[in-house]
């Protein structure tokens, strides 16, 4: 990817190229690149006179150079190789690229990988280019909810949840689940994982609370009607329910949102949390409220249309949140800017419903659409959808809950689950 404007191989300009070379300037200064790889002795041995050039000017050299002739550099010799793989040399670089791991503040959530190899694959999430393929099929259409941990992904199947180890490769399971969390008599709406146990609402009104590595598991009346949705964070649990009531913490503080909660989610400060509601009265569907005392904080937009309820909703930071919903839009929220107008907005090209909305933090997007299973990728610099990927044709069905990783994307929709794999398209 370019600096200074620079067509890189993704056909865009980098604008992270300020960034690159502050940090490798911070890099050389500290002799950080010493630490990721073998010592660049200055001056050794014959050759040519870029092998005599000091470590820490190299790569500030290097730190000017896009992802396609830092890759081309590699290929000249192996010293040149190991040298230009450094993680230091692609992070600018990655934090440009689209689920690279990183986040808007640079921060890296995936250490374990190399960032080199991540660029690499990010290159195929811009591209579209993947590997569709079926993990799991059952005989009746379900609302399957999921959560990805690790290398284990969780899945609702009717009554119950099923924990599945995922194969190494990230594009098949293991068919026989780790766990199985029982419990609710009717169908899981929504789950969480929360440290070491999965909280979940069902359709009887009830939440259970499932010990991970255990076999404790409690369930407890919480509303009249099914629980549409949960969170749970900081040890306290918030759910939603088709009776229009959310409930608060240990004690089950109920407040009154006059109308169907279809999603909820606790900020990051632990300090309040949102509801999305159906939008079938005469409030906004966007409303936060204070977690402690479940008080009226705010509401989040205004002029939505009836009927235009948010199905799924998510917070970034502290501050910014994602929702979206049957009014076909994605919409991104910053409530230091304004609770009143949203600070920018995704439209579905096909005018669907969107069922769920997942991010990676920094610029990638990825929805799932109420008809034919379709998943859709979105680079929030630009208005119009990257791809779209129909999982359920000619059958038409919602994706009901999308989940991803930096190499896969995992979808559910009625009856089956599905996997995109970006790795080995």
């Amino acid at each position: 990817m370019g600096r200074k404007g620079t067509p890189g191989p993704h056909g865009e300009a980098a604008d992270a190229d300020t960034d690159g070379e502050a940090e490798a300037g911070q890099a050389a200064a500290a002799g950080a690149g010493a630490q990721e790889a073998e010592a660049w002795p200055p001056g050794a041995g014959p050759g040519p006179p870029l092998w005599r050039l000091p470590e820490e000017l190299l790569l500030l050299i290097c730190s000017y150079l896009d992802s396609q002739a830092l890759g081309r550099l590699g290929q000249v010799s192996r010293r040149l190789q190991r040298f230009t793989s450094r993680d230091l040399l692609w992070r600018p670089i990655a934090r440009a690229c689209l689920n690279s791991g990183f986040t808007r503040h640079g921060t890296d959530l995936v250490t374990n990988i190399p960032v080199k190899e991540r660029v690499k694959v990010s290159q195929n999430w811009r591209r579209g280019r993947c590997r569709q393929g079926t993990l799991l099929k059952w005989r009746r259409n379900l609302m399957p909810w999921m959560q990805l941990e690790g290398g284990c992904l969780y899945l609702s199947q009717a009554e119950d949840i099923h924990a599945y180890q995922l194969c190494p490769d990230g594009s098949s399971l293991r068919r026989r689940p780790l766990a199985i969390f029982s419990g609710h008599e009717e169908d899981v709406c929504r789950f969480v994982l929360a440290s070491s146990h999965v909280v979940s609402g069902g359709g009887d009104g009830k939440i259970g609370l499932h010990k991970i590595n255990g076999t404790f598991s409690i369930k407890f009346s919480a509303h009249e009607q099914e629980v549409n949705c949960v969170d749970c964070q900081g040890g306290v649990i918030v759910s939603g329910s088709r009776d229009r009531t959310a409930k608060l913490g240990q004690c089950l503080h109920t407040i009154q949102t006059e109308d169907r909660v279809w999603s909820i989610a606790i900020s990051p400060l632990l300090s309040s949390f949102v509801t999305g509601t159906a939008c079938c009265g005469h409030v906004s569907p966007l409303r936060i409220w204070d977690l402690t005392s479940g008080q009226l904080m705010t509401h989040l937009g205004r002029d939505f249309h009836r009927g235009a309820g948010v199905l799924d909703v998510l917070y970034e930071t502290p501050s910014t949140l994602l929702s979206c919903g049957y009014d076909t839009y994605i919409r991104y929220w910053d409530i230091r800017t304004s609770s009143q107008k949203c600070v920018m907005e995704w439209e579905e090209p096909h005018d669907s419903a969107l069922y769920c909305v997942q991010s990676d933090g920094n610029h990638m997007l990825a929805s799932g659409s109420s008809y034919y299973g379709v998943v859709r990728l979105w680079d929030r610099r630009q208005k119009g959808c990257l791809h779209a990927f129909s999982l359920s044709s000619p059958t038409s069905s919602p994706v009901y809950c999308l989940r991803f990783s930096t190499t896969h994307l995992y979808a559910a929709v009625a009856s089956a689950l599905h996997v995109l794999d970006f790795k080995t398209p």
